[in-house]
């Protein structure tokens, strides 16, 4: 049976409104070298037979290794070509060109990496692909030499307008993070694409209530089991939002029960030195986007119009040293960039008894963090804690430092961090 249910699932995406069988993918491309690979998949640099010069990228699937995450796969294809299939292949800057049809392809925006045809044989599905070359948002920004907050605040408002697009058709990401931001290309100019759309979801097709995400970018409606919408993805912006701005995450403890705990009360901070060079209109923003309620939650096209994304609020000051240090500390190796499913990590959260009692917190404290990068606030802002409650976090976290395995820590640098 074809991977997608369908007699008819190896035909053309309707380019020429036929119903004929498509060729295969080897009548209509080139498959060159190798280009990465996942767990189930590979992805090859593929050039047109008809148009010899253009090139593409090939994600190739093995239905094998596949098999019982077909959802995953058949939603992204859904979402990226719901209505309209005409997307004409092409190489270059711009939006997709509709064909002679009239009709535009689904989700045909700049900063949006499109999907344009898809093939399947019997063992394997490929789907072609607008060839994306430039590499990580933050890869990025460490081989930079020059990062200011206006490029933060540049990077930001792209994603902003293609989410917004998305939003408009009724499609919400659920998986917004920085993997799935890269460059068009190696320019120094390069726009930002968004990618990997399996875990869309088109509103129209009823409530959200399935937990998903990658934990740290999730919002807390998800992790609280609420239905939710496209609130969710305006959160997970303003997390990248938050990162790009110093370096660290806004949340992060090695305790799946401790990190959803700060989450789920919205707990962060700007944390000194590291933000002191940061305008407020930025803090603002971050604030404005990662706000606990959803009604009071900015959507993004009032995020577009914040003075830090639309006016001339962002400060022009280099912070590359500071950023790109961090990046290179919290996520080369980092637990964030590994791609939990949210509904795992909150069964994990269930069994570990968040509200057990066994790990004793002080008031209005999520617990103490054995790995935190952010600056422990008892070295940067003595005023901000009582001195028993410094105490008695550093006890707490030598103790659970000792039950666990050596990490390598995350975050700004500290002479209590090894």
């Amino acid at each position: 049976m074809p991977l997608f249910g369908k007699k008819d699932s190896n035909k053309k995406l309707k380019k020429d409104g036929k119903d004929d069988k498509s060729p295969s993918v080897d009548d209509k491309y080139i498959l060159k070298e190798l280009l990465g690979t996942g767990a189930f998949s590979e992805v090859r640099l593929a050039e047109s037979k008809d148009k010899p010069g253009q090139m593409f990228a090939v994600k190739i699937i093995d239905k094998k290794a596949l098999k019982g995450k077909e959802d995953s796969l058949e939603n992204e294809i859904k979402v990226l070509r719901r209505f309209s299939e005409t997307v004409t292949p092409h190489s270059g800057d711009g939006p997709l060109k509709s064909d002679s049809s009239g009709e535009r392809g689904w989700l045909t925006h700049p900063n949006i990496v499109q999907l344009l045809e898809t093939f399947e044989d019997k063992h394997k599905v490929y789907l072609v692909m607008e060839l994306v070359t430039g590499g990580e948002l933050f890869d990025r920004i460490v081989e930079k030499g020059s990062y200011t907050e206006k490029d933060a605040s540049g990077l930001i408002r792209q994603v902003l307008e293609a989410v917004d697009y998305m939003h408009e058709q009724g499609v919400v990401h659920r998986d917004l993070k920085p993997e799935n931001l890269l460059y068009y290309s190696p320019d120094e100019d390069s726009k930002i694409m968004i990618s990997d759309f399996g875990l869309s979801k088109m509103e129209d097709s009823g409530i959200m209530a399935t937990a998903c995400g990658t934990p740290g970018y999730v919002a807390p409606e998800v992790l609280a089991q609420k239905p939710y919408g496209k609130a969710v993805d305006v959160w997970s912006i303003g997390v990248i939002s938050y990162i790009l701005l110093c370096g660290y995450p806004p949340f992060y403890d090695e305790n799946d029960a401790n990190l959803f705990a700060q989450i789920l009360k919205g707990e962060f901070e700007f944390d000194s030195p590291y933000w002191d060079d940061i305008s407020d209109s930025a803090k603002d923003f971050i604030h404005k986007l990662m706000c606990v309620n959803v009604e009071e939650r900015y959507t993004c096209k009032q995020a577009l119009a914040h003075p830090w994304i639309s006016g001339n609020a962002a400060s022009n000051k280099n912070i590359h040293g500071t950023v790109s240090e961090q990046l290179k500390k919290n996520f080369a190796k980092s637990r964030w960039k590994q791609a939990y499913h949210a509904a795992t990590v909150i069964r994990q959260m269930q069994r570990l008894a968040l509200n057990s009692g066994q790990q004793q917190q002080g008031p209005g404290s999520t617990g103490p963090s054995s790995v935190n990068p952010r600056p422990e606030q008892s070295q940067l802002n003595p005023n901000n804690h009582h001195h028993h409650q410094q105490q008695q976090q550093q006890q707490q976290q030598q103790q659970q430092q000792q039950q666990q395995q050596q990490h390598r820590v995350p975050g700004p640098p500290s002479t209590n961090y090894n």
